[in-house]
């Protein structure tokens, strides 16, 4: 079984050093954050699926009758560590041998080469995974999502009805349409780079991703947020996670910056324990 190392702690420091969090016993903190650093473990349920506790105010609507995914506060992200274990039935990702490879790899390093621990954007779906706050925008014809932390970076989502383009520059986030069915918001992107993770446990994904996220808010206090992730090159098949995001009245974003105080790649060595990076002289 692992234990937790200096890696750890300092992926974690960086993950919610952007806000407070309090957190409580068996691994689940106050409010939706799930934290966990057994991240190869599964539970026997998608414990990352929950009821607010509180009330439960009727879902707030635009003028037109569209769901109201803002508002005067944020989105209290939570930490999917694992996203299989946000499966319906926990379990491994259906990976394929070479991804499952790697994700044995960075459990066994405490996934000390996370390129989120190097201040590089989470990429999605990711990004709603990553333990900071988060603001929905809704615009005539785009929705934004800004996220505090994770690079302090925000997607674009169009809502105008357009096509993904035939020749995608991959990116970190990939190039997203929504459209909404009923009150559920459903987004389809494609045109991934290669550059992040899936989660902190170290699932990589191809230029083949493709995500279908299926956001709804259920009611005002909680947000529902579904992806099915279709990558021929990384898995075996397409698979399906799903958590619940928790509302937080009255929050503002903060002004965030990952890479000030970075002190995770200053203590970074490699597999044969000399520095990642080489001090450099002056101050």
């Amino acid at each position: 079984m692992m234990s937790t190392n200096k890696f750890q702690l300092l992926a974690v420091a960086v993950a919610v050093s952007a806000s407070t969090v309090a957190f409580g016993q068996d691994g689940v903190a106050a409010g939706n954050i799930y934290l966990t650093t057994k991240t190869a473990e599964y539970d026997a349920e998608n414990r990352y699926v929950f009821e607010v506790d509180g009330p439960h105010t009727p879902t707030p609507r635009l003028p037109d009758g569209t769901p109201d995914l803002s508002g005067d506060g944020v989105w209290s992200l939570g930490w999917v560590a694992n996203m299989a274990n946000a499966q319906a039935k926990p379990g491994p990702a259906p990976a394929k041998p070479w991804n499952q490879a790697m994700w044995s790899y960075h459990n066994a390093n405490y996934s000390k080469y996370d390129p989120q621990g190097f201040c590089l954007p989470p990429g999605g779906p990711r990004a709603m995974a990553t333990p900071y706050p988060a603001e929905i925008v809704q615009h005539r014809d785009r929705i934004f999502i800004v996220f505090e932390g994770g690079g302090h970076v925000w997607r674009e989502i169009h809502m105008d009805g357009r096509e993904h383009p035939k020749d995608l520059n991959p990116t970190y986030f990939g190039h997203s349409v929504g459209r909404w069915e009923g009150d559920t918001l459903v987004v389809d992107t494609v045109g991934y780079n290669e550059k992040t993770w899936l989660d902190y446990s170290g699932h990589h994904h191809t230029e083949q991703l493709h995500t279908i996220e299926y956001i709804t808010r259920p009611y005002k206090e909680k947000l529902n947020y579904k992806v099915t992730i279709d990558d021929p090159g990384a898995f075996e098949e397409q698979w399906t996670a799903e958590w619940d995001i928790r509302w937080s009245e009255g929050q503002e974003l903060a002004d965030y910056i990952c890479q000030e105080n970075n002190q995770f790649l200053i203590d970074l060595h490699d597999d044969l324990d000399i520095p990642f990076f080489e001090k450099t002289g002056g101050l």
